[in-house]
């Protein structure tokens, strides 16, 4: 008996420790509200041009933003599309980022990302891969790129790497040697100034003068040869037209170091056209802010602002945007999977 009411002692005694030891400890901080200046939400976009570029133009979209809805953003351009992948994963419930549809197709196969609006480009919910190369090289189908040296942005862009590797794979086209430029602009500077044979770039269809039809897939991807001398930036310094025909893909990028970089650089064929890029959330991204986000870009996109940002040609030429869903990118994963390119081999 006297036993039992010492193992009893000795347990009271060790609940009340525990207890009083519980009760000393810090209550757990809560997560300051998502929005606010300590916790602001995270706006990622794909390094696909000069990230001093792309901040700028986001920064001013952020500012925008927060007009609308009083949350607060921090903008970040990761070093690549990889990494902006690992970074949605590892910051579910308060990311959001403009992404390509091979990377979101990754992320939302690794973690869940969910994709809420695609862009719109002058009417197109839809873009291609375009091979440029000089006008001098005597290349003209894809048959003629078997041993030439190959310019690309990265490996895990659509337009710029996956979907023209698939191409040329299917024709049995093998490059002498691949090169890593760093982004659309730097694969059109590459071509321009010789370092390679030729280079893969997002296309974009040139906007068509008066009685001329708009452009549809299959047709020649480049302006007709009559008016290429003519090609000359505007004078706003803004664009490049041919005779009445706007260029709209990525050579006009350098038109301010090479303002005759249409007369020299030419775009012979095209892939099939690949679904536009996204905006997306983390999966645990909260929801009520979310519709918050999607209202206000939503209203942004008729903003003159919208141009000076997301839709500058200098950034990524967005000119609106729509709702997207998740089944409009199972192209871009069955091309992943026909490479067989993951996260880690990227890396």
């Amino acid at each position: 008996m006297k036993n039992s009411k010492k193992v009893l002692l000795i347990l009271s005694l060790v609940v009340i420790s525990a207890m009083l030891f519980a009760a000393c400890q810090p209550a757990p901080e809560e997560k300051p509200a998502l929005g606010s200046a300590e916790n602001p939400v995270k706006v990622l976009f794909i390094p696909s041009l000069e990230a001093d570029t792309i901040v700028a133009g986001g920064e001013k979209m952020a500012e925008s933003l927060k007009a609308a809805t009083g949350l607060e953003f921090s903008v970040s351009v990761p070093t690549s599309y990889p990494a902006a992948v690992e970074e949605m994963c590892a910051s579910p419930d308060d990311t959001m980022a403009f992404i390509s549809g091979f990377a979101y197709a990754i992320a939302n196969e690794k973690c869940g990302v969910d994709v809420a609006f695609k862009a719109i480009r002058y009417g197109n919910f839809e873009y291609w891969a375009g091979f440029i190369t000089r006008r001098d090289s005597g290349i003209e189908t894809i048959e003629d790129l078997e041993g030439k040296t190959w310019g690309y942005g990265e490996a895990s862009s659509t337009s710029g790497y996956i979907f023209p590797r698939v191409l040329m794979n299917e024709a049995g086209v093998a490059p002498s040697e691949e090169v890593l430029t760093g982004g659309h602009t730097q694969t059109v500077s590459s071509v321009y100034n010789g370092e390679v044979d030729f280079g893969t770039v997002y296309y974009t269809p040139w906007g068509s003068p008066e009685g001329v039809e708009d452009w549809e897939y299959g047709d020649d991807p480049d302006v007709p040869d009559d008016v290429v001398e003519s090609c000359a930036v505007s004078e706003d310094g803004e664009d490049i037209f041919c005779g009445g025909y706007e260029i709209r893909d990525a050579r006009p990028n350098i038109r301010e170091e090479a303002p005759d970089v249409i007369q020299m650089v030419g775009m012979p064929f095209v892939s099939p056209g690949i679904p536009n890029d996204t905006l997306s959330f983390g999966p645990d991204f909260p929801t009520d802010v979310r519709e918050d986000i999607e209202a206000a870009l939503l209203e942004f996109q008729n903003d003159p602002l919208w141009e000076e940002t997301i839709g500058s040609k200098d950034f990524y030429g967005w000119t609106g945007i729509a709702e997207a869903t998740d089944a409009e990118y199972d192209i871009v994963r069955q091309a992943v999977a026909l490479l067989g390119m993951t996260l880690e081999s990227l890396e």
